[in-house]
């Protein structure tokens, strides 16, 4: 049997860095890891992205999501006939005629506030970035100090836009096989939410006392749930 390809695909505010401890331990124990880059200028775009780059890939694949990302390959337009389950870290599990802005509000909670927010204006549209002050806060409170501050000064801004972006067709969890790790003092997506998605999609749930930084904290329970979806 062919060993999977794991596709980990990144959020809003950071960019694929934020699966490099994850990586390193599903890559130490032999399997191959690749972590693309989403645009995040347009939820369309980013779902076109992902499938197209999926559709270079051969074999058997797994894709794990964090954050917006779980927005996107939650759209089945997002993945190709070789994907075999999903995974969801701290992410949104978005259906047909929903968004991830309304998913988030659903519960209160999260920290995701114009007044920690700051937008600047880039040629076509603006992006949103988390205040370096209110990063630890609001995404990484249980991160190293060290860690906050390298995530502060480098984020990796998202157009609102996406966040208001919805598709029509079903959504891929109703197919494919799913996991799920809660974190469960996330101030980004609350908990409550990350819950209430995961129980409706039927995913199989793994709860962590972290925050939205889950895969650079826990990144030995996060690889875990990935080599579960695997298995």
């Amino acid at each position: 049997m062919n060993q999977p390809t794991f596709v980990l695909v990144h959020g809003a505010l950071t960019d694929a860095s934020v699966w490099r401890r994850v990586s390193v331990h599903l890559q130490d124990a032999g399997h191959t890891v690749i972590a693309p880059s989403l645009p995040m200028r347009d939820f369309d775009g980013d779902i076109a992205y992902l499938g197209r780059f999926l559709g270079t890939l051969t074999g058997p694949l797994v894709v794990a999501a964090h954050s917006y990302a779980g927005s996107v390959i939650s759209s089945p337009a997002a993945l190709t006939e070789a994907v075999r389950s999903l995974v969801f870290v701290t992410a949104f599990q978005q259906d047909a005629g929903e968004t991830a802005g309304a998913l988030n509000g659903k519960f209160p909670g999260s920290l995701l506030i114009p007044d920690n927010l700051v937008v600047r204006e880039y040629p076509g549209g603006a992006e949103i970035y988390l205040r370096p002050d209110k990063f630890g806060e609001v995404y990484a409170g249980d991160a190293s100090a060290r860690d906050r501050e390298i995530l502060a000064v480098a984020q990796k801004p998202f157009d609102p836009v996406t966040l208001e972006g919805s598709f029509a067709d079903a959504a891929s969890w109703h197919a494919l096989p799913s996991w799920a790790v809660v974190s469960t003092q996330d101030r980004s997506i609350p908990a409550e939410a990350q819950r209430w998605m995961a129980e409706r999609a039927g995913s199989t749930v793994v709860e962590v006392d972290s925050t939205h930084a889950v895969p650079l904290v826990h990144p030995e329970v996060v690889a875990e749930t990935i080599l579960r979806a695997a298995g």
